[in-house]
């Protein structure tokens, strides 16, 4: 899988209103198995560009490619995760899961069986009956990555999903995303606003610059899993990142 973002720029405002650019030539590669985070100021333009990786947002110029495909709208082989879970409360978690399967015509019997998989995957084995209200907000977190996860997508794409949750709990759900991504060696692109967050979970950080968003600085991460948070290197790559986004990429 090869995922092709090329000279990317968006613009909004119509009908009179003075136009205002989000992004600037975002050209960038993505590869298989990659687990790439996108991290910049308030407002550069994170959740636009992966509204339009999504196929959710139609880019001014530019495009974006999976396998040689533009992708122009909605893709199965592109998966979206938001912040707020986006699970339908009036069904079961096995019912949220199975939702995208059913839809794709994926005969009952082997629904059932997807599910109780990803429900085993994702620690919620003793939950599949339970309503999303019933769950933590961690837990309704993990079923929205399995119900993604479910109809097998090639990209997981997500939007600062462990956002609104607290410290310990956002911690935990790393932790248990990077499991469930090297169990299933899915690409992952990952908005986030935490420098932190995203020296633990990515092999790339792409650092973008204030409005009109641009490609700042791409930055490899080489350290192992599980990465020590209090370790010196882990500190110097953080602090690098934090004086690209205080300094060089506060400006256009």
């Amino acid at each position: 899988m090869t995922l092709s973002i090329e000279h990317l720029t968006k613009e909004f405002g119509k009908n009179g209103q003075e136009m205002v650019q989000a992004l600037a030539d975002i050209s960038l590669e993505i590869r298989d198995t990659e687990f790439v985070c996108v991290l910049g100021p308030s407002g550069c333009g994170k959740t636009t560009l992966l509204r339009i990786i999504a196929g959710l947002e139609r880019p001014t110029s530019g495009r974006v490619q999976i396998d040689g495909t533009v992708i122009e709208g909605p893709n199965q082989k592109l998966g979206m995760i938001f912040q707020d879970y986006s699970l339908y409360p009036w069904r079961t978690v096995n019912e949220n899961i199975a939702f995208g399967l059913e839809l794709h015509g994926v005969p009952k019997e082997k629904r059932h069986r997807v599910v109780q998989n990803y429900l085993a995957l994702a620690g919620l084995s003793d939950f599949g009956n339970s309503y999303p209200h019933e769950l933590s907000g961690g837990m309704r977190q993990r079923v929205a990555v399995v119900r993604a996860l479910a109809v097998e997508p090639s990209v997981l794409l997500m939007d600062e999903p462990f956002g609104a949750l607290d410290a310990q709990t956002r911690n935990m759900l790393q932790r248990e995303l990077l499991e469930i991504w090297e169990k299933t060696k899915k690409t992952i692109i990952f908005v986030t606003h935490s420098v932190d967050e995203a020296v633990y979970l990515a092999d790339r950080i792409v650092v973008l610059s204030r409005r009109p968003g641009h490609i700042c600085e791409v930055i490899p991460i080489d350290q192992q899993r599980p990465r020590d948070r209090t370790s010196f290197e882990f500190a110097r790559v953080r602090r690098h990142v934090l004086d690209l986004i205080n300094q060089k990429c506060s400006f256009p």
